[in-house]
């Protein structure tokens, strides 16, 4: 590793970057791709943790109480904003995260539109109207924000999951507290510093350091009324915990082992596009990449010849060396490790490698693209979250199998059918226990449309206008509407009116 800066990457809380109370010694924050000391980040603490959610608490009346026009005008603002420092923020998440930089760049394009949804979503959110369902009251439902909000951010996607959870939670008139992967915090805070210029200070804040010293407190703090998790399942399984100890609700967005069912008559160019594609962008670190590729036996054959020459054309190395490159390295000598660790024991197991890419840098957490075969069903390399570039090829012999096994992890987060048959094309959609399903398509991700996973890959939603009702609660406003003097039966469903003389 080379030498250290000088630069220390602090929290951002109340309209300003601070640095943290901790003592402990700062953590390191490293390009991926060279090895390179980036900067260093302060371990923040439970006093950290205090101050966000108290700058937060007392800017949320405030931000509350705006119309939805109002807000929108601001994160409309903050669009332009991001948009104004594209370069800069996709330059970051380069160097930080090992991102292609036309990766990087259409992320904070995306970071953008979900700031302009969002706002407009706020003014379009509805509730049912007013009606009389108690005799003698009208009854009026509202949608109201819930207060503060926190949000715990991954280091694959570091912006733009961000922007996913703190774009919906301002929209409805929350305000926001940030956890960024202690491995990848630098474009959150630019991000906040950023936002300084157009949204009042304490509305978001940002508080970096690691998750025993950060993650832990922020989640159990008394003052957050909603935790927006995205990480893995482990994890989530401790924020929702954690969150229970104050009832707090919770939103988790948590792993994936997405399948690619591959049918009899689907078109098998398009097939190898879309594993080269959805199978090793950002290194495979992808919760909804492909990872399972479930071919039918009548075309397993041709889609294992033809895979090699396609994987073996990705280009890998360091980003910032050129628009050439199309794959980076993995987050960390730990995630890299990991990685090398699933292959080797699945090749222990018996696996095959069909292909292999090119060989990868010495320098940096680099690992060639890898294709197996001959796996079971029920091997760790089927069944366990990788994330790194590894795809498996197995071959089914039908239909109904090559569904059976699809379903069979425990995870369901997006899957993928690829078929010319519209009746199976169906049939896959209703049938494949997941939030997202792609018919001849993997994944396309837009801001009007959800993003949730079923089993442990978690429950709620980010992006559409499901994450902004997430981020709201319903309040019953009842009216009454006579002077007519009522039973005592009226606590309960049953209730009557009576006229004065009748007591």
């Amino acid at each position: 590793m080379r030498a250290a800066t000088t630069y220390v990457v602090g929290s951002y809380i109340d309209g300003r970057l601070r640095q943290s109370s901790s003592v402990s010694e700062p953590l390191a924050v490293v390009n991926p791709a060279t090895e390179e000391r980036l900067a260093l980040v302060a371990d923040g603490t439970e006093r950290d943790v205090d101050e966000a959610v108290a700058a937060a608490q007392r800017a949320a009346p405030g931000w509350a109480r705006m119309t939805p026009a109002e807000r929108a005008s601001s994160l409309f603002a903050f669009a332009d904003a991001v948009d104004a420092h594209r370069d800069e923020l996709a330059s970051i998440e380069v160097t930080n995260v090992g991102k292609p930089m036309a990766m990087a760049t259409g992320e904070v394009r995306g970071c953008a539109d979900n700031l302009r949804f969002a706002a407009g979503g706020a003014r379009a959110l509805t509730a049912p109207g007013p009606g009389e369902y108690v005799s003698g009251f009208t009854s009026l439902l509202s949608r109201e924000p819930v207060g503060v909000v926190a949000g715990i951010a991954a280091w694959n996607y570091p912006l733009q999951v961000a922007v996913w959870k703190l774009a919906a939670a301002l929209a409805v008139g929350n305000t926001f507290v940030l956890k960024p992967s202690e491995l990848t915090p630098l474009s959150a805070v630019r991000l906040a510093e950023i936002s300084g210029d157009v949204l009042p200070r304490g509305v978001l804040n940002v508080v970096v350091g690691t998750g025993s010293a950060v993650g832990e407190p922020l989640v159990r703090h008394p003052g957050i009324a909603l935790v927006s998790f995205t990480g893995s399942v482990a994890t989530g399984r401790r924020v929702a915990v954690g969150a229970a100890q104050n009832l707090t609700r919770a939103t988790l967005e948590l792993g994936g082992k997405a399948p690619m069912v591959v049918l009899g008559d689907a078109d098998v160019e398009a097939v190898v596009d879309g594993i080269r594609i959805f199978g090793y962008a950002n290194a495979g670190q992808d919760c909804g990449a492909i990872t399972r590729v479930i071919v039918e036996r009548t075309v397993y054959d041709e889609l294992e010849q033809r895979l090699p020459a396609a994987v073996e054309s990705i280009v890998v190395g360091d980003p910032s060396t050129g628009p050439e490159i199309e794959m980076g390295p993995v987050i960390s000598a730990q995630q890299r490790d990991r990685v090398n660790g699933f292959v080797d024991r699945a090749l222990n197991a018996g696996a095959r490698v069909v292909c292999k890419g090119a060989s990868v840098p010495d320098l940096g957490y680099f690992i060639s693209p890898i294709v197996l075969a001959d796996v079971e069903q029920s091997s760790e390399i089927v069944q366990t979250e990788v994330f790194g570039p590894v795809v498996t090829l197995q071959r089914a012999r039908d239909a109904d199998e090559c569904l059976a096994w699809a379903n069979d992890t425990p995870y369901g987060l997006s899957a993928s059918v690829w078929t010319s048959d519209v009746a199976l094309a169906h049939r896959f959609a209703r049938e494949l226990n997941c939030g997202t399903v792609g018919v001849n398509e993997h994944v396309a991700v837009s801001s009007e449309l959800p993003w949730g996973g079923f089993k442990t890959s978690g429950y709620g939603n980010d992006m559409s206008l499901l994450a902004l009702e997430e981020n709201t609660q319903v309040k019953h406003v009842l009216i009454r509407t006579t002077t007519d003097r009522l039973s005592p039966s009226i606590s309960g469903l049953g209730g009557e009116r009576t006229n004065e003389g009748d007591a």
